[in-house]
């Protein structure tokens, strides 16, 4: 049966839309594959740490030459590809922090990109489904004064779809801070329909991903 691996960064818990959205293409997914695997990494209560010299380098040394150290950081690593290997489809929860993703998931990315494995012409992840679901508090729509002040889609779209090989696709909420600023009180309605159309879009994709994956 189909493996879905489900990756959270939002700090947010209950309250953090991404998560909603996420948790809706689960469901959706899991309806379609209630014998399937699930596996959720949840990169805001058990974060990846950041990525050092030691494990950087730890790839490039031959397995049977490294340290101990060189060992257990080069184990961390492998254990993260595999799990994302080993999946037929992903769903990232990825919300727009200052600009650009959460410090947790651009550890967890660092980790899974090895050049030879991950990256490249021989990648074991090539053309694997990636859904992304990046929240954000305003919006930067085109038209709008932040216009081109996301950084968030540029960079995953440029790191998992043309570096790592992935098939993207996103879902973007938008002003989910309208109910929280008072200044935004009057983009209410435009932020419930952003909300709305993202679950309908999580349902929608969740489930034609998981029945081209049955067939």
């Amino acid at each position: 049966m189909a493996t879905l691996l489900h990756i959270d960064s939002s700090l947010n818990g209950e309250r953090s839309v991404s998560r909603e959205v996420t948790r809706t293409f689960r469901e959706t997914w899991e309806k379609q594959h209630p014998q399937g695997t699930v596996i959720h990494r949840d990169l805001a209560t058990d974060p990846v740490p950041h990525l050092t010299a030691l494990s950087h380098y730890a790839p490039t040394v031959p397995a049977e030459e490294r340290t101990p150290e060189q060992q257990r950081a080069y184990a961390e690593r492998d254990r993260l590809i595999t799990e994302l290997e080993s999946a037929d489809a992903v769903v990232i929860g990825a919300p727009l922090y200052n600009y650009s993703v959460p410090t947790s998931l651009r550890s967890y990315l660092d980790h899974i990109i090895v050049a030879g494995r991950t990256l490249g012409p021989d990648s074991t992840i090539a053309g694997k489904p990636v859904t992304v679901v990046t929240s954000r508090g305003g919006s930067y729509a085109a038209g709008t004064p932040r216009e081109g002040q996301d950084f968030n889609v540029p960079y995953l779209d440029h790191l998992l779809g043309t570096a790592l090989g992935l098939d993207v696709t996103f879902i973007v909420p938008e002003l989910t801070l309208a109910r929280i600023v008072p200044a935004m009180a009057d983009l209410v309605d435009r932020a419930d329909t952003s909300r709305h159309q993202a679950h309908e879009q999580a349902r929608t994709h969740a489930t034609a991903l998981a029945t081209r994956l049955a067939a």
